[in-house]
């Protein structure tokens, strides 16, 4: 596919970190931060579960709808996890087609296949101290001790995709939100020329 403002496909900013990390909360202010800037497209994923304000901004679908929206080629790619249908909407294609950059929320999982799909993608890897995220994941309380620990071993395997940075959410969540605007910004520039 080839842009028609830019000659190329825009660059797709996946964010990528392990439940905890605080990853919806920088992508929130990173949009917020970056609301003059139209050409940045913060993409909404369609996932199979209600809305709820302690989770990211989403569209919900119920299971059939997504099953339906799948088969019509409506997502520009979906995957399935944790038992949820994730798809990110065939709008997208367009968008990056005109050379233009997105940031969805990603997981980990799909950054292969995704890859494959987008070849402008870059990921943006969201950490945290082990500790630091034990502790908010204790502090959810939606998880056993066990279960904590098996999140955190997970969150310290290799991404499939090597990030093109790591931001550490460890501290201070204006230092982390910062260096994410940042770094989508370095990333989108290309696009913007």
């Amino acid at each position: 596919m080839r842009g028609a403002a830019s000659g190329r496909q825009g660059p797709l900013i996946a964010v990528v970190g392990p439940s905890g990390v605080g990853k919806d909360t920088l992508l929130a202010r990173a949009r917020a931060a970056l609301s003059d800037r139209p050409e940045v497209l913060f993409v909404r994923r369609s996932i199979t579960r209600p809305a709820s304000g302690d989770a990211e901004e989403h569209v919900p679908i119920t299971a059939e709808a997504f099953d339906e929206a799948e088969r019509a080629g409506r997502f520009a790619y979906c995957w399935r996890a944790h038992g949820l249908g994730y798809g990110l909407p065939a709008s997208l294609t367009g968008h990056l087609a005109a050379g233009r950059p997105a940031v969805i929320n990603g997981s980990r999982k799909v950054l292969a296949g995704m890859q494959e799909r987008f070849p402008t993608l870059s990921v943006i890897q969201i950490a945290a101290a082990p500790e630091v995220l034990a502790a908010r994941l204790a502090a959810r309380g939606r998880e056993s001790a066990d279960e904590i620990a098996a999140r955190i071993a997970r969150a310290e395997e290799p991404l499939p995709v090597a990030p093109i940075c790591v931001i550490d959410n460890s501290g201070e969540l204006d230092q982390a939100a910062d260096a994410l605007v940042a770094a989508i910004l370095e990333l989108a520039a290309p696009a913007s020329r």
